[in-house]
């Protein structure tokens, strides 16, 4: 069987169900089908102040049923391939859609098997391997950093592109924090492992934040992925993303960033750049060889930070552009690269990067925000999460 709609939204994530509200709020809508089969939508962001025990995880979810907006139509499936050239895509049901216009917001693949050792022992008792990564193990980091009094802490962040750069470095911050709260922080060792040559991107808030971690007294190792974990031993190896030479590191406690990458179903298909993301002009979000795809979020290779808070300034140029292509007219609105990191230093404490594709600063307030302040914690904590679910998912511009 196949079925024809206007538009098709591939993804009911932060991206594919913010351009559907969107959508759906313009005069004269197009006809729109929403293809995810989730039946629970969750708010990410929340993962890292979950794993700090702040909050418990169920507060960051939600039916998905509640979020598909009125008079468009969900389709339950996953998608198995795409066949742009006929404007159509296949659904693991064995059925087809057909669409005019077709949205890819389809997320990033998270590669748990990717590190040998790592699916079968994170979030598991007495591992010491935890997670804030899936809705299933952040509940195991908070147990972690609350049960460990004496030993070596690892905290690592992986060399590929990742949602939220910053929640790595975010969860070491508020454990550091934690132990130094209960007076056990001088008998941890804490290290920070990244396969990259820095704290973060941006020079203005790499300084804070080297300033945050000396304070801290966090060791940081640069450009050494993790590469397999020897959880019967508490070993993992480490290997140099340029020379790749292996180190071994003894643990007490490892919260795993694990890889990622665009989802198979993408990279496989005639959408996807070389990189694998789905293959954008970054300023309109217009795919550069199929002129009615259009792709935005974690899936697309928009040279940018994978936040929500992209999405939020990505979604309102998509539906524009997405809008004057079905109208024939000449796409005019354009996205500069703008992304947000809300960088928790420790519970009441946030640094708040925002910046754009050159790296340079784009800030909201009229302040320094590379200072730490509890005012943006409380953003983060409680403002944000109430923007998401009552604003962005129902489709409100800011």
């Amino acid at each position: 069987m196949m079925a024809h709609f206007q538009v098709v939204i591939v993804g009911g994530g932060s991206a594919g169900l913010t351009v559907a509200a969107q959508l759906m709020n313009k005069p004269n809508p197009p006809q729109i089908a929403i293809v995810d089969p989730a039946e629970k939508h969750y708010y990410q962001p929340l993962w890292t102040l979950i794993g700090a025990g702040v909050f418990p995880r169920e507060e960051s979810e939600r039916d998905q049923a509640d979020f598909i907006p009125d008079g468009a139509t969900w389709v339950k499936s996953s998608v198995t391939g795409f066949d742009p050239d006929n404007n159509a895509l296949s659904l693991n049901s064995g059925e087809s859609l057909t669409y005019d216009a077709l949205v890819v917001a389809a997320g990033i693949q998270i590669d748990w098997g990717k590190i040998p050792g790592l699916k079968e022992s994170v979030g598991k008792p007495g591992t010491g391997v935890c997670s804030n990564y899936d809705y299933e193990t952040v509940d195991s980091t908070f147990e972690n950093i609350k049960n460990l009094k004496g030993g070596t802490a690892i905290f690592t962040h992986p060399s590929t592109p990742i949602k939220c750069g910053g929640a790595p470095l975010k969860i070491c911050f508020l454990a550091e924090h934690y132990w130094r709260k209960h007076g056990v922080s001088n008998s941890i060792n804490i290290k920070f492992v990244k396969g990259g040559p820095g704290i973060f991107a941006v020079k203005k808030y790499a300084d804070a934040l080297t300033e945050v971690a000396d304070r801290k007294h966090i060791d940081r190792v640069w450009m050494m992925d993790l590469a397999e974990l020897r959880p019967d031993k508490k070993e993992a190896i480490f290997r140099h993303i340029e020379t790749g030479e292996e180190q071994v590191m003894s643990y007490d406690m490892i919260h795993v960033t694990p890889p990622m990458s665009a989802p198979k179903f993408i990279a496989d298909s005639p959408l996807a750049a070389d990189s694998g993301w789905v293959e954008v002009d970054k300023s309109t979000t217009q795919h550069t060889r199929y002129p009615n795809v259009f792709a935005l979020g974690d899936c697309s290779n928009l040279p940018t930070s994978k936040t929500g808070a992209a999405i939020r300034k990505q979604a309102p140029v998509t539906v524009a552009n997405l809008r004057a292509y079905l109208a024939g007219q000449a796409l005019g609105k354009k996205y500069d690269g703008y992304t947000s990191c809300p960088l928790v230093t420790g519970y009441g404490s946030l640094i708040l990067a925002e910046f754009d594709y050159d790296k340079q600063p784009m800030e909201s307030f009229p302040f320094n925000q590379a200072q730490e302040r509890y005012s943006m914690y409380a953003l983060k904590a409680y403002g944000l999460p109430r923007m998401y679910w009552h604003g962005m998912l129902k489709g409100r511009e800011f």
